[in-house]
């Protein structure tokens, strides 16, 4: 998250700047006229607003970092929140360093600012950081994803909860969890990923829901876009606001499946311009209606494909980098649906990542499919994710791939 923090500390300073630089001139502007044009206002309103500035400014950089630009409304009133501290502390600090008493009558006077002279400054920053400051911070976001996404792969991935064991299931017995075999088992996952060359970055932990891990049923990106998800599991939902928040930090664009559909991304699977939709217990045809329409116009074929023996469509296919679809014959009832396939010899073996034109990420549970992959001219990369496989999970489940 370091990566993340960081850039939003640039973009926060930008926009603080461009916000102060633009009130102090808007201020100093209106003082001007409210003055009647007399150029002998600019040395005595410099001073005055001199220190409020400087501290406004300072808030403005703190509370830019943690969230101030992130919406125009949002700007406007904390920008006016700030602005006003700032210019009570502004004044404070005026009279301490005159050596006079700071005592409640001065105080009193101080307060009495912010309906008169400092109201203009109040309400001048307001609008400079929803108007000014706002698009800077955007701006200087999205430049900066502009450098990193050149070349730089970014896989999302959570933490699994502390109650991993009470996570849902439903095409299986329920088995027992080893918790801590699954930490260590997902440390192995990121491992992987990290050693593959891939970025990754952690979603903030959900620690009491239980689902959590698999992030990936709460968000499908294709491309720059990022689909929030309705994930078809009520207890499931609350899961996919702090992977919204991560793809807003990524610079994604922002769709969300809404109402009544729902959809999860573990039923969801592009292979170049054809994306095959789910049609399973967590992902309904309104789901798969309001994906069409947020990825048609951008030429995209979004395909329904009926699933019945398994959780997710990414349960029984997912695809080679080359585009060849893994089937297996206990989870696909006509393989041909999906064109060019290959039948594997276990189910396990049915879920890849795509880790690179030639590698890919397989679990350990199906050893003689990673025996074909690599006869197949792949580099074949194993992980023993088990516990996660008695939940229903599979490779694909523990991380969503943003490149």
């Amino acid at each position: 998250m370091t990566a993340t923090w960081s850039r939003k500390l640039i973009a926060s300073a930008a926009a603080a700047v461009a916000t102060i630089v633009v009130g102090f001139l808007g201020v100093m502007f209106v003082t001007f006229v409210g003055y009647q044009f007399a150029g002998t206002i600019f040395a005595q309103a410099s001073p005055y607003f001199f220190e409020s500035t400087i501290i406004t400014f300072v808030l403005l950089l703190i509370v830019g970092v943690v969230g101030l630009y992130r919406f125009r409304l949002l700007a406007l009133l904390g920008g006016a929140a700030l602005a006003v501290i700032g210019a009570l502390l502004g004044l404070i600090v005026q009279v301490a360093t005159t050596g006079q008493p700071v005592n409640s009558t001065v105080l009193g006077s101080i307060v009495a600012t912010l309906i008169s002279l400092n109201l203009v400054f109040v309400v001048v920053i307001a609008l400079s950081a929803a108007f000014i400051g706002y698009p800077v911070y955007r701006m200087v976001i999205r430049a900066q994803d502009a450098v990193l996404d050149e070349g730089r792969r970014i896989a999302l991935v959570r933490m699994p909860a502390s109650n991993l064991a009470e996570g849902l299931v439903t095409h299986q017995e329920r088995a027992t969890i080893d918790t801590e075999l699954a930490d260590q088992q997902w440390d192995a996952y990121v491992a992987a990923l990290d050693a593959a060359g891939w970025d990754t970055t952690e979603v903030s932990w959900a620690d009491q829901l239980a689902d959590s891990v698999f992030i990936e049923d709460t968000v499908v990106v294709v491309g720059d876009l990022a689909i929030v998800t309705r994930p078809g599991a009520e207890s499931r939902r609350p899961e996919i606001v702090a992977a919204e928040t991560t793809a807003r930090e990524l610079g994604l664009r922002i769709h969300r499946i809404e109402g009544d559909g729902t959809l999860e991304g573990g039923d969801v699977l592009q292979v170049g311009t054809t994306v095959y939709v789910g049609r399973s217990g967590r992902t309904n045809a309104e789901g798969v209606r309001q994906l069409r329409n947020i990825l048609a116009p951008r030429g995209f074929d979004v395909v329904a494909v009926p699933v019945t023996k398994a959780l997710h469509l990414k349960s029984t296919v997912t695809a080679l980098p080359d585009g060849t679809v893994l089937v297996h014959p206990d989870l696909v009832d006509d393989p041909s649906f999906f064109g060019r396939h290959l039948v594997v010899p276990e189910r396990e073996g049915v879920a890849v990542v795509e880790l690179a034109d030639d590698t890919v990420l397989i679990s350990a549970a199906a050893p003689k499919t990673a025996a074909l992959l690599e006869d197949r001219g792949y580099t074949v990369v194993q992980v023993d994710i088990s516990e996660f496989e008695k939940l229903e999970g599979c490779v694909t489940c523990l991380s969503v791939r943003v490149s």
